[in-house]
């Protein structure tokens, strides 16, 4: 019989809690649950008010996976949907707003992939986004050494930017922005990734041409597009170990960038509940409208 959870009143229907999601190291749905119910509290501002992608693994990361951006068939009607605009015509998709929707959400073995703009006000950008992606033999280590020139020269701008793992080989630097179309912040940010190239031309990269990607690093302005998203801070990624976008400390990328331990940047679920328990969220300023930076023209 599948368990039924009730969470703020919700009931829920939580399936096959003892199968293996990830099987290098046997950690199963049901530690999937509890890790998002554990990190809840530090997830759901992130997630609030924007629009929901998924990309979908029920059967782990070595089964399908797929993206599913409109409203999953047989979503609860107390799961907030809104209509959002599409260069196809205007499409209904998820918003996570509460607890109980997250566990629904959950529950659909999903890495929550999320907007640069509420679905209030679509026109405009409130997010900036880096995605640091290293062509071997580049790894995290020179993500770091680009994430911190791209930190100062965000600095320069009057805007403050914050680094997260991206769960996989690469690193994400995220800042809140205001008064600016996505647009707008694409090109913004497509003109610092050319600087960077221009800085550092044997390490940067700012074109997606993957012949030229190996030894560098690819610094991803694109994903500024009103139609693109990002992998959503504190989400599990579909991986072979149970790997999450993860907020790490300005010393710890440095010293990452000195070392080039690149372990360090590499947070599984057990260590980013720890780190969650002790630091809270070390994304929380991007949350504040006081922050946020203005783009340049």
């Amino acid at each position: 019989m599948t368990p039924i959870a009730e969470v703020e009143g919700r009931r829920l229907a939580l399936s096959n809690l003892e199968k293996v999601l990830y099987p290098a190291t046997g950690f199963t749905k049901g530690e999937v649950l509890h890790y998002y119910a554990t990190v809840a509290d530090v997830l759901l501002p992130h997630l609030r008010d924007r629009p929901l992608s998924f990309l979908r693994y029920p059967d782990g990361p070595g089964g399908q996976v797929f993206f599913a951006k409109n409203v999953p068939p047989g979503t609860p009607e107390w799961v907030t949907t809104a209509e959002v605009p599409r260069s196809e015509g205007p499409a209904r998709m998820v918003v996570v707003q509460d607890l109980a929707s997250l566990m629904w959400a959950a529950n659909l073995v999903t890495e929550f992939h999320t907007s640069q703009w509420v679905f209030q006000d679509p026109g405009h950008a409130d997010r900036l986004v880096f995605d640091l992606d290293p062509g071997a033999p580049a790894g995290v280590a020179e993500c770091c050494g680009v994430a911190l020139w791209l930190r100062e020269r965000l600095a320069e701008d009057g805007i403050e930017a914050y680094a997260k793992t991206s769960g996989s080989k690469g690193l994400h630097l995220v800042a809140a922005v205001r008064g600016a179309s996505s647009q707008r912040v694409t090109e913004y940010a497509k003109r610092l990734a050319v600087e960077a190239e221009r800085a550092m031309p044997s390490l940067v990269l700012h074109r997606m041409t993957r012949s030229l990607r190996p030894g560098k690093v690819f610094v991803d302005w694109s994903q500024n597009a009103a139609r693109k998203t990002t992998a959503t801070a504190y989400t599990l990624r579909a991986r072979e170990t149970p790997l999450v976008s993860a907020p790490v400390r300005w010393e710890e990328v440095d010293d990452v960038a000195g070392s080039g331990e690149a372990g360090r940047m590499t947070l599984g679920a057990g260590e980013v509940m720890e780190r969650v328990r002790e630091w809270g969220d070390l994304l929380a300023p991007v949350l504040d409208p006081d922050r946020a930076g203005g783009v340049p023209g």
